[in-house]
């Protein structure tokens, strides 16, 4: 196993805010958080991540576990100053769970956006990262897009976007990011989490359903479930301003 290499963007906000680090889902990049962004900027510094092999990302060649993912997160993370929030969407979320988990003291709060205790049966998991390397992440995009979005009209230039970026993804980076998540479990753990919690869910989300925020929030210690209506696994591409505005209201109830 390694340590992926994880590269921040540099902040970019109110002067002296706190630092919001944003976190991407499987097959995206940054870009799905781009119409939340400028919403956060009008209270605190954002900064973003790309997962390996994803965006801008540099490809993976070795396997990782979601743990080690939180651990390059964290090393990259060592650089910003001042108070640190962190939001992360499915896979994005899960890799902030194992980092309030590894380093406890690293963020003031975190919210936990569209994502779950443990996704699914590893075996599917294996068999997605065993079929996008003999086919490539392209065969992806039509069954994403079914999940990703409650209604792709919404945001259809984002929502295109984002599907450009899942057929664009390395198709290694993303077989790994798959076999990190087969190995992925915090559900007994939770209740070590002590920092604010977070659990966002979209509505129609078919994979971190709402029930699964209530997991999260009902399992660590100072926890909070709220839904985004009319959003599946994307809620903050398909509804940016609900999803800002939970966020803000979150990370200033957290900072005071």
């Amino acid at each position: 196993m390694s340590i992926p290499s994880i590269a921040l963007t540099e902040p970019v906000g109110q002067e002296g805010a706190p630092v919001v680090v944003l976190g991407p889902s499987l097959g995206t990049s940054s870009i799905v958080w781009e119409l939340v962004e400028p919403t956060l900027r009008e209270h605190f510094r954002t900064s973003t991540w790309d997962l390996p092999g994803h965006g801008t990302s540099q490809k993976a060649t070795d396997p990782f576990t979601v743990a080690e993912l939180a651990e390059g997160l964290h090393r990259a993370m060592a650089a910003l100053e001042g108070p640190v929030l962190y939001a992360g969407i499915s896979l994005g979320g899960a890799t902030g769970l194992e980092l309030l988990l590894s380093h406890p003291d690293a963020v003031a709060a975190a919210a936990i956006v569209c994502a779950s205790p443990r996704f699914g049966e590893p075996g599917a998991w294996h068999e997605r990262a065993a079929q996008v390397r003999t086919q490539g992440t392209p065969v992806l995009v039509r069954q994403s897009a079914e999940r990703w979005f409650d209604d792709i009209g919404r945001t259809p230039v984002l929502g295109g976007r984002l599907l450009h970026a899942l057929s664009d993804a390395d198709d290694e980076s993303y077989a790994l990011c798959c076999e990190a998540l087969a190995t992925y479990d915090v559900t007994a753990r939770l209740g070590e989490i002590a920092v604010p919690v977070l659990a966002l869910a979209g509505e129609a989300d078919p994979v971190s359903p709402p029930d699964h925020a209530e997991a999260i929030a009902g399992g660590v210690r100072r926890g909070r479930a709220a839904v985004v209506s009319d959003a599946s696994h994307l809620a903050p591409a398909e509804q940016p301003a609900a999803v800002a505005a939970d966020l803000i209201r979150f990370f200033e109830e957290a900072t005071r």
